[in-house]
């Protein structure tokens, strides 16, 4: 039996041990933290079909520069010399491209739509029982320019044969009373799901350990092995760890890793922010406040609240005017909604990792033959991991992948 090393605990490393086991191979999951929280546990639980327009469209650019000094804005930048950051900066502004745009969209829907299929396979082979529900989701807005874009954005989900329909004030106010009067509409992706996160990921971590799967937590790498054009171990403070074949999957850690790999895989880590609220709040539908760039997701015994970008470096530090500023939107979009300042207070959050061009890093690089990158998914690492794990432990068998892996190669920014 084949040995693999996972590095990474989140989503796509525990996806990527998961389908890796299913093909026999015995699996070593190495993480610098107790694995326990981050962006994997804390974001909203979407599964987005809907979601196949990339971060880096045209208009997001003069979107940012508007919002990135004001640190309480949906997007924000915090101003710091980082010659890394300027690089990849470089790249979104190449990547945000109507061109560039038009061929990744097709790449993102098929993952999305694989994903969910993956999700619902899992769930039907029963040996798993998480939350997972087909609601779909409400892009909702307050505003005549957000409303214009959202119907565009349907309109083309619709010819792409996804389940979407529109709606008026009423008809929205009617399947979701709990709405305030600001808010006017909203595009409902009937084709996404959503789940519980935390949750999910303690059954996915349950089963791993159960197949034999290893994790060896506090383990942060800190030098690699090579031989010509294969990695034979990896090094942390106090142990060698050899394998066959290594997969890189460590969010937004990715980049610095891999740097020390000769290879160029550029990911800036986006914080989001997150609070749960246990008390009843009358919200049933999964919605994205569009004016706000917003998730509410009714989970498993509470709802959680999700939202911002934030580029400061790869820290957890919370900035309180963000906080409020998420809370504020909810006490304008809904009707006796209130995060209490309890609940502000346990605010926590996470780093997506996310590439210049809005498309994930899955596939080995040329330069070595038993290393497979699996990051850069943004804001979808939840809705992708499935997908992801999979293809990752078809190119460690060398099998032929799901879909076409060339979009997604980690050598396209060579």
């Amino acid at each position: 039996m084949k040995k693999v090393i996972v590095v990474g605990g989140g989503i796509s490393g525990l996806f990527s041990a998961y389908y890796l086991v299913k093909e026999g191979y015995e699996v070593t999951v190495l993480d610098q933290t107790d694995m326990t929280s981050g962006a994997s546990y804390i974001n909203a639980g979407y599964i987005t079909p809907s979601h196949f327009i990339p971060l880096a469209a045209p208009g997001i650019i003069t979107q940012g520069l508007k919002w990135m000094l004001d640190s309480s804005s949906p997007f924000y930048i915090k101003p710091r010399w980082d010659v890394e950051f300027f690089k990849w900066t470089l790249l979104f502004k190449k990547s945000a491209t109507h061109s560039k745009v038009k061929k990744a969209m097709p790449v993102l829907m098929e993952l999305n739509l694989k994903s969910r299929d993956l999700y619902e396979e899992m769930l039907s082979a029963q040996h798993f029982d998480f939350h997972y529900e087909r609601k779909g989701v409400l892009m909702a807005y307050c505003s005549d320019k957000a409303e214009e874009e959202e119907h565009e954005v349907a309109e083309q989900a619709i010819k792409k044969g996804l389940d979407v329909s529109v709606l008026t004030k009423e008809a929205l106010h009617e399947i979701q009373p709990v709405f305030s009067d600001k808010v006017k509409g909203a595009v409902h992706y009937k084709c996404d799901a959503h789940m519980t996160p935390h949750h999910f990921m303690q059954q996915l971590k349950d089963w791993l350990q159960l197949q034999g799967v290893r994790f060896r937590m506090g383990q942060r790498v800190e030098d690699v092995i090579v031989e010509g054009k294969k990695i034979v171990a990896m090094k942390t403070h106090n142990t060698v760890f050899e394998a066959d074949g290594f997969v890189l999957a460590c969010g937004s850690w990715t980049s610095k890793l891999a740097s020390t790999l000769g290879l160029n895989v550029p990911i800036q880590g986006g914080k989001g922010y997150s609070m749960d609220v246990e008390r009843p709040t009358g919200i049933t539908l999964p919605t994205i406040l569009v004016d706000a760039r917003m998730a509410i997701t009714p989970m498993d015994g509470f709802t959680r609240f999700a939202g911002t970008m934030e580029f400061s470096g790869n820290n957890d530090t919370i900035q309180k005017e963000r906080v409020e500023a998420l809370a504020k939107a909810v006490k304008t979009h809904y009707q006796n909604v209130e995060i209490l300042q309890a609940e502000k207070d346990r605010a926590t959050s996470g780093l997506r990792p996310v590439s210049p061009d809005g498309l994930p890093y899955i596939g080995k690089t040329s330069k070595y033959n038993n290393l497979v990158i699996a990051s850069g998914h943004a804001m979808m690492g939840w809705s992708l991991g499935p997908i992801t794990g999979k293809l990752v432990a078809q190119e460690v068998a060398n099998t032929k992948p799901l879909i076409d892996l060339s979009p997604l190669s980690p050598d396209r920014f060579h």
